[in-house]
């Protein structure tokens, strides 16, 4: 565990820098608002060691996949979000020394990521010989225009003699990524002038298609220009100042940014630019800063979780749901959530399971239902991807990808993409989850039900019979424990299936009678489907009453976590991946992740046997794991274990539990904080009959704790503190919940 930043309800923030820590800071003050982010790289040229990175949304490039020998049905490329053209970078010249804080000497450093306000600022004092001068940058990525870029930069000359000050502001397409294999860069630039340029992403042998990117750059100074030049990849213009001592001087950097995502040719890509700019133009700085802070403040009035006695869980539940929001929300349904969204390379930037089993809980109670429903339209429409995906395994029906920026399947590790075929339910579980918690049938009886249907026709032909058992069984998987590669029945996957098969025969049956003709699903495949269902094999011990992980899990070595020597812990990162996998070690929640799934189908008693045994072989090494069991020590009244699992998954990246967030924060884990207390510390629930229900504790160092849930077009507030629990209607007609097992109505 480390942390660099200060405990603040509503900032990360720090005064101090340490160049050892530069790529965490930078992961951590990383900033997004959907369309487009960045992490929270210095603005200026930096010698020392820092991973710079501007990301667009839903551009990628297809990068080569390398393995010994070629398989059949191997992915021929791994998609990958690339590192776009830098348009923040700012260079200043002090009496003619360049600044580069790897170098100079300075003081009273300030580095402030506002939750609030989604602004970045980082402000110091530097000497360079005999000028001393005051620097303020402060930068945002408007929600308001999504296509705007604003930076600002204040300089005050604190020397006793005049200072000269040289501005050269650039748009950059000379970047690399770190994380490819490639060695070349990604962009040729297809037109430069002095104050726009457009990029295109080079050629690729797989027939993925060519992004285009275009950026516009404007500045408001009072600074004179000097200079302009362009080269075969760069934009700068130059701008002086002569500063007297004591006077300060600012400049605004202004860019827009297009992609052919939404402009499909060169010609309207460049009109484009000029239309948005000269939309801003008129606008001040703080007139253009008032409709994004507005939005934003609508956000946290809607979903912000507020924590009394607790600081620091106070921060990290806000910086989680920060990083949620500036990744995703719901404004484009051709996106959606990338592990790491825009904070790095790492994962490729694509969608993984993480979207449908933990991203969608949370939506679902903090945002408009369109949002999560874009999030299910998101997989619908890449069907046909998931049809090629399940050709290619000689598979029926449709597999839907482990990542993917198109539905193709795109990653490079054989044992994640074609053996975690859980995904695939977890799909179908997603859509079962919306239309539980909303009410609304609309989409499963729809576009919902052709998903259901060739996931169940994917599953009847993954399955194969045991004739010595008697019973159907999946073997060659890779549960959630991604720990354990290519074993057989794994219990998560096997109960999912079943359970797929069984909802997918339940709601194609109320379809209507035209999407009925459309699913074309025969009398002897629902037959089949149902034969499945009463047949299918979970591994189970008897003697200890718990549903074993998969076959043969039970004969390993089980000695605990906690006699692994701490100098080997993580043990991804210090044991071959050979050890990683003999060893009993589970990655992240297993079974548990499906007892948390169908929490209501578990007795107390089964809960409490598998938590039990399984979570004492837990590593908790995927940024997912500690969120479940925190949810289920809840259940259980385990309320300390439920605390110290929450304070893991909220402060997962602001303390670097696992070692791992300099490249990046866990964006999709980010959720994990608002899943421990909604559905732990609250023990919320929406059961099948529709019934909300609440079963609260307060942890023992909290004084008090609020939430408001967006349910069926209402919104609730939930108080939680020493007097006990109150539950008001903010907005919406009158519903009876359930409060520690008793009716309650709500009424405004």
């Amino acid at each position: 565990m480390k942390r660099i930043f200060e405990a603040q309800p509503w900032q990360i923030i720090t005064h101090d820098f340490n160049p050892a820590d530069k790529r965490l800071q930078e992961s951590m003050t990383s900033l997004g608002n959907g369309y487009m982010g960045m992490r929270g790289f210095f603005e200026e040229d930096y010698s020392g060691d820092s991973l710079p990175g501007v990301y667009l949304g839903g551009v990628w490039y297809p990068d080569k996949t390398r393995v010994g020998w070629w398989k059949n049905g191997y992915p021929e490329y791994f998609g990958k979000v690339i590192n776009a053209i830098n348009f923040i970078k700012m260079n200043f010249i002090i009496n003619g020394e360049k600044l580069d804080l790897a170098t100079d000497r300075f003081d009273q450093f300030e580095l402030n990521l506002d939750l609030k306000t989604a602004t970045l600022t980082r402000s110091f004092v530097v000497t360079k010989g005999t000028a001393k001068v005051q620097f303020k940058f402060e930068r945002f990525l408007s929600v308001a225009q999504k296509e705007l870029s604003m930076q600002r930069v204040t300089f005050q000359n604190l020397s006793d003699q005049d200072v000269d000050v040289t501005v050269i502001s650039a748009v950059d397409s000379n970047v690399q990524n770190e994380d490819a294999n490639y060695d070349e860069h990604f962009w040729q630039v297809l037109a430069i002038t002095p104050d726009h340029i457009i990029a295109q992403t080079k050629a690729n042998q797989f027939g993925t298609p060519q992004f285009m990117t275009g950026m516009q750059v404007a500045h408001v100074t009072t600074l004179a220009k000097v200079a302009e030049t362009t080269t075969a990849t760069e934009i700068q213009q130059t701008f002086a100042a002569h500063l007297k001592p004591q006077a300060h001087a600012s400049i605004e950097k202004r860019v827009v940014v297009v992609t052919s995502r939404d402009y499909p040719d060169q010609a309207e890509l460049t009109a484009a630019l000029s239309q948005l700019m000269a939309k801003v133009a008129p606008q001040s700085y703080a007139d253009l800063l008032a409709p994004h802070e507005a939005i934003w403040a609508d956000r946290w009035a809607q979903s912000d979780v507020q924590i009394d006695g607790d600081v620091l869980a106070q921060q990290g539940m806000r910086f989680n749901l920060f990083g949620l929001f500036t990744t995703y929300y719901g404004d484009d349904a051709r996106l959606n959530f990338g592990p790491k969204g825009f904070t790095g390379e790492k994962y490729g930037g694509a969608t993984y399971w993480d979207t449908e089993a933990f991203c969608v809980p949370v939506y679902l109670g903090i945002t408009k239902p369109e949002i999560t429903k874009n999030l299910l339209l998101y997989r619908y429409k890449q069907l046909d991807g998931a049809f090629v995906n399940a050709k290619q395994q000689g598979s029926k029906g449709a597999l839907f990808p482990m990542v993917t920026f198109n539905g193709i399947e795109c990653h490079n590790e054989w044992e994640i993409t074609f053996e975690e075929i859980h995904r695939n339910s977890d799909v179908a579980f997603a859509i079962y989850n919306y239309t539980r918690y909303t009410g609304d049938t609309d989409y499963v009886l729809h576009e919902g039900s052709e998903v259901l249907t060739e996931i169940a026709r994917f599953w009847a032909d993954r399955v194969h019979y045991s004739q010595r058992k008697g019973q159907y069984m999946i073997h060659g998987v890779t549960g959630p424990d991604e720990y354990e590669n290519n074993v057989d029945n794994n219990w998560y996957t096997n109960y999912l299936a079943r359970w797929t098969l069984e909802y997918a025969l339940k709601m194609t049956a109320q379809v209507a009678p035209e999407q009925a003709a459309k699913l074309a699903i025969s009398e002897a495949e629902r037959a089949y489907w149902q034969a499945i269902v009463d047949q299918m094999y979970l591994p189970y011990d008897a003697e200890l009453g718990i549903f074993e992980q998969h076959d043969g899990f039970l004969d390993k070595d089980l000695t605990p976590v906690s006699e692994i020597p701490a100098d080997q812990r993580p043990i991804n990162q210090n044991w071959s991946w050979d050890k990683i996998l003999r060893s009993p070690y589970i990655k992240q929640g297993d079974v548990i992740q499906g007892i948390w799934n169908f929490i209501d189908d578990f007795s107390e008693a089964e809960k409490k046997r598998n938590f039990d045994f399984y979570e004492p072989l837990t590593v908790h090494e995927s940024s997912l794991s500690p969120a479940v069991y925190s949810i289920i020590a809840a259940d259980l009244n385990y309320e300390d274990k439920a605390v110290e699992l929450y304070e893991r998954t909220a402060r997962l990246d602001l303390d670097n539990y696992n070692n791992d967030t300099e490249d990046g924060l866990h964006i999709t884990a980010m959720t994990g904080g608002w899943l421990a207390i909604v559905h732990g510390f609250a023990g919320m629930r929406v059961h099948d009959d529709g019934t909300l229900s609440y079963k609260p504790f307060l942890p023992k160092k909290w004084q008090r704790y609020s939430f408001r849930q967006v349910f069926r077009g209402r919104i609730i507030e939930i108080t939680v503190d020493q007097n006990g629990t109150q539950i008001k209607l903010i907005e919406g007609q009158p519903l009876t919940i359930e409060l520690n097992g008793r009716p309650q109505l709500l009424e405004n």
